[in-house]
């Protein structure tokens, strides 16, 4: 049973206000919970799960020796922050701040320039998981990554993929190719790509002046000749580009 300031409590988290003085956040739904369960345990401060989820998983919370309250769906409701959460809720630990490690000589990683849409954030450590990239450098005014719809839409990558929030020239090194994703750079498909940083701008804005001058390689995705689209959203463009770095470097 969960108590009111419980309550209280995992619904405060719902604002990066409070998640940031608590160093706690939320990570909602079975498959995400199940995935931190077994791979990162440590992280879990309390879980909320329903008599639904118990049926469906009786061993795998005490396999991995995690204590849960056990809640009703309704009491769930109160503290979830979707509008039809997924019988489990885990209330999470922060994770410890590191270092950067990529070496650009060797690996090619993400520059977030201000992306404000948590979910485009959660695709892109989705899509970076996917390829293999250990972390990704964001701008300090680009969206939380703890942001619950950052948490849900990154379906469990921000276990692997770590997120460092600093100014682009905190992350470039001497003679670190910086690539930049905008509509008057050259055909990404005809050219010769090293590995380095790439840019990718605000969803409305594209990249900031400030980083536009430190750009070395400028790109863009082609469109059809008959195309009418303005530009791609930040998510799909990054997973656009990611790809022909992979399939060229990789």
């Amino acid at each position: 049973m969960i108590s009111k300031n419980q309550i209280k409590q995992v619904k405060s988290l719902h604002l990066k206000k409070f998640r940031d003085e608590e160093k706690l956040f939320i990570a909602e739904g079975i498959k995400v919970v199940n995935e931190i369960v077994t791979t990162n345990p440590e992280i879990i401060q309390q879980l909320f799960v329903t008599e639904t989820y118990l049926k469906g998983n009786s061993n795998v919370l005490p396999e991995n020796k995690v204590q849960y309250t056990n809640i009703s769906e309704e009491d769930l409701k109160k503290i979830s922050t979707q509008s039809q959460p997924n019988n489990a809720l885990a209330v999470c630990y922060y994770f410890e701040d590191t270092a950067p490690e990529t070496d650009f000589t060797k690996h090619f990683s993400f520059y977030l320039d201000d992306i404000r849409d948590p979910g485009n954030l959660g695709t892109i450590l989705r899509m970076a998981d996917w390829f293999g990239i250990g972390e990704i450098f964001c701008s300090k005014q680009s969206t939380d990554v703890y942001n619950p719809k950052t948490i849900q839409s990154a379906m469990g990558s921000f276990l692997r993929v770590k997120v460092h929030y600093c100014d682009l020239y905190e992350v470039i090194k001497k003679n670190t190719p910086v690539y930049g994703a905008v509509l008057d750079g050259e055909n990404i498909y005809n050219t010769k790509l090293q590995n380095g940083l790439i840019i990718i701008g605000n969803e409305a804005n594209g990249i900031s002046d400030k980083n536009l001058k430190l750009i070395t390689h400028p790109v863009t995705i082609p469109s059809a000749a008959n195309s009418t689209s303005e530009s791609l959203n930040a998510a799909m463009a990054a997973s656009v580009i990611c790809s022909e770095f992979f399939r060229q470097l990789r």
